[in-house]
């Protein structure tokens, strides 16, 4: 580890001592750290510590990455001027998450994507175009430089990709062994449109239930990583924003009932919340379910159900069926909604229940998970 070759901040007492017995006093001027703080290849406890040290790793790893007129001003806060777009009756959405997936880099995308795409796709469920993000970094003492900076670099082409701003954040290390490399927490905030309400009309019999490509893809990528799972066709993480793919939705179809990002416990989960949520009973087609061959093969293999795996850039939808083909049109006219594809209706019996009809012509009820299949995948 660097060190500096003389502490200049030694107790006051001693030199005050030296001086009354007319010591020469060296020239403390010319003592420095014969190595750059930026040359540390691994972070160390000192990069938290709020003082030169943490001063480096925000001004070269960074600011390099997030710069922006609102970041670079270095406060304790940011001060965000959106007046005029709340302008006419908008709103403001506020969402905050953390990543804690392993391993750090994958297919598709690494910790960094995942930060910026998750909270913004948070913020695009309630039908917000996202502004502004903040960032909180929690970083394990020897994590590598590089691995770090490559973080940032990914994390600012995300936000970059979204038309989105970090512009405030914060570090933190602590001891190694107590972390997992690197934790990150992100808040946003968007502006949702006036006159949206999404999530304010109430859910009917007979709506349609819209997904917007293929499941399981970002929690198959992360377990085939980890299992050591090799298919002729690599399993890529799905992670992508999806603000602009819900404003093409709205744009034909703005009485959209709900949205849903299905996360942690996949579409199982997102759709036992919507039939609690309603008061209403969802049915699935089976064969109706896109998943990609080799996602199928490595949830059998690891005895995993696709319904319950996450996705990081899908989202369902709940439409009008009068409007359903027109959702689906724009859906499909867009980079991230090109597989889209309905997969069931709501109905009005066996309410708070979802049941799937098998490829067989039977039934089973699709249970909202216990817990997590699949830890530390976002």
């Amino acid at each position: 580890m660097p060190v500096c070759t003389m502490d200049a901040a030694g107790p006051r007492r001693r030199l005050d001592s030296l001086a009354a017995r007319s010591v020469s006093l060296p020239d403390f001027s010319a003592f420095s750290c014969p190595t750059p703080l930026r040359a540390y290849p691994h972070v160390v406890l000192g990069h938290g510590g709020g003082g030169a040290l943490s001063r480096d790793l925000i001004e070269h790893v960074f600011l390099p990455a997030f710069s922006n007129p609102l970041l670079d001003r270095l406060g304790d806060s940011t001060v965000l001027d959106i007046a005029a777009d709340l302008a006419g009756g908008g709103r403001l959405a506020i969402s905050t998450d953390s990543y804690v997936v392993r391993p750090l880099f994958f297919p598709g995308g690494s910790i960094g994507d995942l930060a910026v795409h998750g909270t913004v796709n948070d913020l695009a469920m309630s039908g917000a175009k996202p502004h502004s993000l903040t960032a909180g970094f929690i970083i394990e003492e020897g994590f590598s430089m590089g691995g770090l900076a490559e973080i940032a670099r990914q994390m600012a082409r995300a936000a970059g990709a979204a038309g989105v701003r970090i512009v405030t954040g914060d570090t933190k290390v602590v001891e190694r062994g107590h972390g997992d490399g690197v934790y990150i927490n992100t808040a946003g905030i968007g502006i949702v449109p006036p006159g949206l309400g999404l999530g304010s009309e109430p859910i009917h019999g007979g709506d349609v239930v819209i997904a917007s490509g293929t499941l399981g893809d970002h929690g198959m990528a992360i377990m085939s990583v980890r299992e050591g799972l090799e298919f002729e066709v690599q399993i890529t993480s799905d992670t992508a924003p999806l603000h602009g793919l819900v404003a093409a939705m709205l744009a034909v179809c703005p009485a959209i009932r709900l949205l849903r990002d299905p996360t942690r416990g996949g579409v199982a989960t997102s759709l036992n919340e919507i039939a609690a949520l309603g008061s209403v009973g969802i049915d699935v087609d089976e064969r109706a379910i896109p998943v990609r061959p080799q996602v199928a093969a490595a949830c059998e293999i690891l005895g995993l159900d696709p319904l319950q795996v996450a996705n990081e850039g899908k989202l369902l939808a709940i439409v009008p069926a009068d409007a359903a083909d027109h959702v689906l049109a724009a859906m499909r006219s867009h980079e991230h909604g090109r597989d889209a594809v309905t997969i069931g209706r709501v109905v009005e019996g066996h309410p708070r229940m979802v049941v799937m009809r098998t490829a067989i012509g039977g039934t089973r009820v699709i249970p909202m998970p216990l817990g997590e299949q699949l830890p530390r995948i976002c």
